[in-house]
């Protein structure tokens, strides 16, 4: 019985063609929505995508995803600074650019200030790889008034540098289990806590800190 059932869920698993039908188009669409709106884990989606991509045949497979995350990236990310330039011009502001100022804490912001006086553009690459730092660092170039020709081309090798990463993370996935649902489980896994890591040292040297003083 359970063998009838398993060969059944096999047969209704789609060849790899539909797989690469929806995957990219919806890969696309989601990191896109990730960048405008900062609450989908993109990172997670881009290694959930290499790991199934890792176990298909297809020759440009990996490539694809790459192509197809970094795109959306950059072009999601263009759009935001562009709606928040808008914003910038605008005597009234805009709801976009408050959604930005929002996701940008004080603290953060001034740091992301002094770094992009201090390296410039090369801020941008850094900004993208980690977690909660693309925003503050849009909004300091905003604040700078950086032109949208500028800001391209530092946003540019950030969005290939992390699609580079999480694809990275997802092939360490894929490569470590037979079945796909567990490589995607696996780079879960690794994409959360890559993710989190920043942010638990910085509570740890804060306490540290404390305790010191």
């Amino acid at each position: 019985m359970t063998e009838t059932w398993l060969a059944a869920a096999v047969r209704t698993v789609p060849p790899e063609s539909t797989q690469q039908a929806l995957g990219y188009p919806s890969l696309f669409l989601l990191v896109l929505i990730g960048a405008l709106v900062p609450v989908v884990p993109t990172g997670a989606l881009v290694s959930s995508a290499a790991v199934v991509a890792f176990h298909q045949t297809a020759p440009f497979s990996m490539a694809l995803v790459f192509v197809t995350a970094s795109l959306a990236a950059f072009l999601g990310d263009m759009a935001l600074y562009w709606l928040g330039r808008r914003g910038m011009k605008s005597k009234n502001g805009s709801r976009w650019l408050e959604a930005i100022r929002s996701r940008a804490p004080e603290d953060r912001l001034t740091q992301a200030q002094e770094k992009l006086a201090e390296h410039g553009v090369a801020v941008l690459v850094l900004s993208r790889m980690v977690p909660a730092g693309r925003i503050p660092v849009m909004l300091a170039c905003l604040m700078a008034k950086w032109p949208l020709r500028r800001f391209a081309r530092g946003n540019l090798p950030a969005c290939l540098a992390w699609a580079v990463t999480y694809q990275l993370i997802g092939i360490l996935g894929g490569s470590l289990f037979d079945e796909p649902w567990e490589g995607v489980v696996a780079a879960i896994v690794l994409t959360v806590a890559v993710s989190a890591a920043p942010s638990v040292w910085r509570r740890v040297r804060g306490t540290t800190t404390k305790a010191k003083a």
